[in-house]
């Protein structure tokens, strides 16, 4: 019996216990998409984007027929298998590519589809003049904007324009007492043939490491945008360690400082600060030649960075992200503007491994007071959720997880800037927050990486790419509604692997039968595919 059974939904059941899952899985991650991951049965769906990523990455039909074919428990619905075949042969009939008279063109290699798509009146104001029946002129500056407009249409261009090598600055890896692991450097290839794209790997497998890597693979003077200036602060530390690249080599370019050096690290903050309708930091896009453009944390790319990297199609880009997932749904902006996936690696792959700590994932119910469900029963609409995300029952639970892991290194994490400071106030622990100084932020991540500082409350400015090894336990008090790729970054928090190998513990604290446990459900999703079971145990029974 095989391991796999394939649906004529495009849905896809794997077996996990089955001795050929493992080898199954391999072989369809780069086509189809991880929806669910519970204890026994994952379900996967081939998309079109899935299978035009994989056509990206040098796969094509007949490996992906043979794929499902070999695997499959039963006959697989023939309908399917053609599908899959007009799916990915719509992938590079038509072609970005440079012409030696006219510049940047589209051709193709099937008339018909070009003769469509250029009756779209989106495609109309992109391109130029006819060069012959099959090919025709498109505006440089227009390169992003027609790559995401014909993904819309069903047709997504192979962009075989080439990159400019911007200016060369030398770079190696230094690696000394370290090396990159091995789905560390598959990821680095996989980008580095594909010429752009997305790694995909969890938090804490070093994905620094992997923009590091590349950059030594480019040579080339590197703009480097993070989601903030710690992050900034982290990637300029990661850099000067692993790499020949010296202090004065890198610039930050943030609130506080202005610097453009060969590797500039800037925040998407100052990106998209806007002043009476402009946008006044975007000269930094073309300050230097840029060799390579890296976005950490991809998946949280502003609405207005889309629209610079379209016109940044001729350099190298590299996206880093522990997932995809957008709730704004933009990922086939990010295929067609950044690039690609080119490397993916599931989160218990990598915990199996032992470069991720292994996680216990808990969802404590809380029963509200009477009088607390009276005035959510009576709250507005719009008030119901922060109303149920910040009871004083709640925060009595938090105190009592926080005494239950006393001698842990533990973050309260939450949403409502007045409950963090009631926290913070009830544990006698410093509170981080939006109008917490860089400075005096460093300082507090500092002493609690020193353990001078036990029990840390942080509002969502520690999401992202904030590198906390000395983390165990993690307690979510409330988040942004229903965001699936918040749940994930925060319990990558306390996924960095321990010196004493044992499990890192995250403790979602919802209140029962109200929105507080619709959002929660949805928040795990992402997790739950990717294999974290959460338990539910009552606040009672703590």
């Amino acid at each position: 019996m095989s391991c796999l059974i394939v649906q004529s939904d495009k849905t896809l059941l794997l077996e996990i216990d089955h001795p050929q899952a493992a080898e199954c899985r391999r072989v369809i991650a780069p086509f189809a998409e991880l929806e669910r991951a519970p204890e026994h049965i994952h379900t996967y769906r081939v998309t079109p984007l899935g299978l035009w990523n994989a056509r990206a990455a040098g796969h094509d039909a007949e490996q992906v027929v043979d794929a499902l074919v070999t695997y499959s428990r039963y006959p697989v619905p023939h309908a399917l298998l053609v599908d899959v075949a007009d799916t990915m042969a719509r992938y590079g009939r038509l072609q970005l590519q440079k012409h030696p008279v006219h510049g940047l063109v589209l051709s193709t290699t099937d008339r018909p589809v070009l003769e469509e798509v250029l009756r779209s009146k989106k495609i109309a104001p992109l391109v130029g003049a006819r060069v012959d029946p099959d090919t025709v002129v498109v505006h440089p500056s227009e390169r992003g904007q027609i790559k995401q407009m014909l993904l819309k249409l069903g047709w997504p261009a192979e962009d075989h324009a080439g990159y400019v090598d911007g200016e060369s600055h030398p770079i190696d890896l230094e690696e000394n007492g370290w090396e990159l692991r091995p789905y560390q450097r598959h990821a680095v290839d996989g980008f580095w043939h594909g010429g752009s794209g997305v790694v995909v790997l969890p938090c804490g497998a070093g994905k620094t490491l992997v923009g590091a890597a590349a950059m030594a693979e480019a040579k080339a003077t590197t703009l480097i945008l993070v989601t903030n200036t710690v992050s900034a602060r982290q990637w300029k530390h990661e850099l000067i360690k692993r790499t020949s690249l010296t202090e004065d080599e890198i610039g930050e370019y943030s609130g506080t400082r202005k610097e453009i050096r060969p590797v500039t690290i800037a925040t998407y903050q100052v990106m998209t600060t806007k002043r009476k309708g402009v946008y006044p930091h975007l000269e930094l896009f073309d300050a230097r030649n840029w060799g390579l453009v890296v976005y950490d944390e991809v998946h949280l790319l502003p609405a207005p960075v889309f629209k610079f990297t379209a016109d940044l199609q001729a350099r190298r880009r590299l996206g880093l992200t522990a997932t995809l997932v957008r709730e704004d749904g933009r990922e086939g902006d990010v295929f067609s503007l950044i690039g690609p996936k080119r490397f993916d690696a599931p989160w218990k792959e990598i915990e199996a491994q032992g470069y991720i700590a292994p996680a216990d994932c808990c969802e404590v119910r809380v029963t509200l007071s009477d009088s607390e469900r009276l005035t959510y029963a009576t709250a507005e609409p719009e008030e119901k959720y922060r109303f149920c995300s910040t009871t004083a029952t709640k925060r009595r639970v938090v105190e009592r997880l926080v005494e239950k892991h006393k001698g842990d290194q533990t973050l309260v994490i939450g949403q409502y800037i007045d409950q963090l400071d009631e926290l913070g106030e009830a544990l006698g622990a410093p509170v981080i927050k939006g109008e917490t100084s860089n400075a005096q932020r460093e300082k507090l991540f500092d002493a609690f990486r020193s353990k001078e500082i036990g029990v840390l409350v942080v509002s969502k400015v520690a999401n992202f790419s904030i590198d906390l090894p000395e983390a165990t336990v993690a307690i979510q008090v409330s988040g942004t509604f229903g965001s699936r790729q918040e749940e994930a970054q925060r319990l990558g928090r306390v996924l960095r692997p321990k010196a004493d190998g044992h499990a890192a513990h995250f403790y979602s604290v919802v209140a029962r039968d109200t929105v507080d446990q619709d959002f929660a459900a949805h928040r795990q999703r992402f997790l739950a595919e990717q294999g974290y079971a959460y338990r539910i145990v009552d606040a009672d029974d703590l």
